[in-house]
């Protein structure tokens, strides 16, 4: 994956302020709704954050377009995105090209680039465990993780103010293996599938716990305030629009430098 890509990914919030020009109806809930029906299917970070690719943006405008201008109903607007799917499928099997995961992994400049840090800030982040290489490859959620601190330093969080954080989604992942493992000890593809699902299940609503507890201690600090993206989210589209889910502040921030980055001290 190029960094050009890695930064195309969207939060839902920058999908609004993207196709708002074109189509002034466009709301939160009308691409929920579209997603629940089936007719977009967007990435999901490790949080559980919608991320919009390039094609998922293209496939919106699609079924908007449709809608506004022929007024299909969805059933009809479903059936021409499978054609166009089986289209670019056939085409895709005659010239042996191949789309590029999700999931594939990026270099080292590529993540450098993509979360707007340099090389002795990612060094750092290495160093405090935040940050893991495969080889000399780093993952999607590497670049996640560096986009989100850089972002936390500009508010003087730095890599070494974050161990406790590493340490307790660490316990989350050991809490999570345990409850899955019996049915990873089937041993069966089957049975590795409802594990996985069961994992993300659990790691969505220990999140969701993580911020009640977070909201409740704030409140009783006398700081009360809605723990989401919403304030970062604000910076990046008009203040009319009401923000509808917190999106990850690493996909709304990746490919812009962060001010106020200095780096963990040792």
């Amino acid at each position: 994956m190029s960094g050009q890509f890695a930064r195309s990914y969207l939060g839902i919030g920058e999908v609004l302020v993207e196709l708002r020009g074109e189509f002034p109806e466009i709301s939160v809930s009308k691409i929920r709704f579209l997603e629940a029906e089936g007719l977009i299917t967007p990435a999901r970070s490790p949080s559980g954050y919608r991320r919009f690719a390039p094609a998922d943006i293209d496939q919106l405008r699609f079924i908007l377009t449709a809608q506004r201008d022929q007024y299909l109903p969805l059933r009809v607007i479903k059936e021409r995105l499978d054609d166009r799917a089986a289209i670019r499928a056939s085409q895709d099997q005659g010239t042996g090209a191949t789309q590029l995961p999700r999931t594939e992994m990026v270099s080292r400049r590529e993540l450098l680039e993509s979360a707007g840090i340099n090389e002795q800030q990612l060094a750092e982040l290495e160093a405090h465990g935040l940050v893991r290489r495969v080889g000399r490859l780093y993952s999607q959620d590497a670049l996640d993780i560096a986009s989100t601190v850089a972002m936390l330093a500009s508010y003087g969080v730095e890599a070494r103010h974050l161990r406790s954080v590493r340490t307790a989604a660490e316990r989350d992942v050991s809490l999570i293996e345990q409850v899955v493992a019996p049915t990873l000890h089937q041993r069966s593809l089957r049975a590795r599938d409802t594990a996985s699902q069961t994992a993300g299940q659990i790691a969505v609503l220990l999140i969701r716990l993580h911020r009640a507890m977070i909201e409740a201690g704030l409140a009783e600090a006398g700081l009360p305030a809605d723990v989401s993206d919403a304030e970062l989210t604000a910076r990046k589209r008009p203040q009319s629009e009401a923000p509808e889910e917190p999106e990850r502040s690493a996909a709304e921030g990746n490919g812009r430098r962060r001010p106020g980055y200095t780096g963990a001290s040792a």
